[in-house]
C-alpha cells in the first residue's frame, strides 16, 4: 500500500505485532527523518507502537531541503489558515491509510507535533469525527479558536508543552491554547520550560513518553 505522504517508518523490534501508532510531525521546513529522532529513546518503552513520520505535502518555501503542512509565509493569517485545510485533508487521508494498512484502531493513535506540526495535529485531532487517543503539541498554537470552537468532533488528552523564552511562536500561544481547552472541557496537561527557546528539551521528551505510556 501507498501512503499519500512520504515517510520514515520505524517498526517495533522482534517482529512484535503492532498495537498502536504514534504519528509525529515535523515543523516548519523539518522532516520526517528530523522529528523520527524522538522515537530513539520512546521505542524501547513503548514495545508494540509504531512510530510514523511523514513529511509535509509541500515543500518549504524557505528551505527547498525540507517540508512545510502550509505556507507561513503567506502575507495574511487567513491564507495560512485556509492552506492549513488542505493539511488537514492530507493528514486525516494518512492516518486513515495507517489504520487500513496496519488494522489499528483510532483509540490506539498518538499525534505528537512541534511546532507547525503541533498546530496542524490540534487541528485534525478535535475536529477528526472518530477519536484518536491523545495529542502532544511540542511548541505550537491553535491557528483559528473560532473555527476549531464551531467544529470540535471529539476529545482527546491533549498536552501542550512550550520553553518561557520561545521567539518563534511566543509563550503565549501556550497559554491561549490552554484556555481555549479549559474552556470547551478538554483534559488538557501543559508544562512550560524555563529559559527554553523554540526546541524540545530532554525533559519534554519524558514527559512526552510518560503521558504515551498512559493513554496508549
Amino acid at each position: 500500500m501507498t501512503f499519500c505522504l512520504d515517510s520514515v517508518q520505524i517498526k517495533p523490534e522482534k517482529n512484535k505485532e503492532i498495537g498502536n501508532a504514534i504519528i509525529l510531525l515535523h515543523g516548519y521546513g523539518g522532516d520526517g527523518k528530523d522529528i523520527s529522532m524522538l522515537s530513539l529513546n520512546w521505542k524501547r518503552h513503548l514495545p508494540n507502537t509504531i512510530f510514523i513520520c511523514p513529511n509535509g505535502h509541500e515543500q518549504c518555501s524557505i528551505n527547498p531541503s525540507g517540508f512545510q503542512w502550509f505556507d507561513l509565509m503567506d502575507e495574511s493569517e487567513d491564507k495560512i489558515f485556509s492552506k492549513s485545510l488542505i493539511a488537514e485533508q492530507k493528514l486525516n487521508s494518512y492516518i486513515d491509510e495507517i489504520i487500513e494498512k496496519y488494522k489499528i484502531e483510532n483509540e490506539k493513535i498518538a499525534l505528537v507535533g512541534f511546532s507547525q506540526g503541533c498546530m496542524i495535529s490540534l487541528q485534525v485531532a478535535l475536529k477528526r469525527k472518530k477519536k484518536i487517543s491523545c495529542v502532544i503539541g511540542y511548541s505550537g498554537k491553535i491557528l483559528n479558536k473560532d473555527h476549531l470552537k464551531k467544529n470540535i468532533n471529539s476529545r482527546p488528552k491533549i498536552y501542550l508543552m512550550h520553553g518561557d523564552k520561545d521567539g518563534v511562536v511566543p509563550i503565549n500561544s501556550l497559554l491561549e491554547a490552554k484556555h481555549f481547552f479549559e474552556e470547551n472541557k478538554y483534559e488538557i496537561y501543559s508544562k512550560i520550560f524555563k529559559n527554553c527557546e523554540h526546541r524540545i528539551p530532554n525533559e519534554g521528551v519524558s514527559i512526552g513518553l510518560d503521558f504515551l505510556k498512559k493513554n496508549l
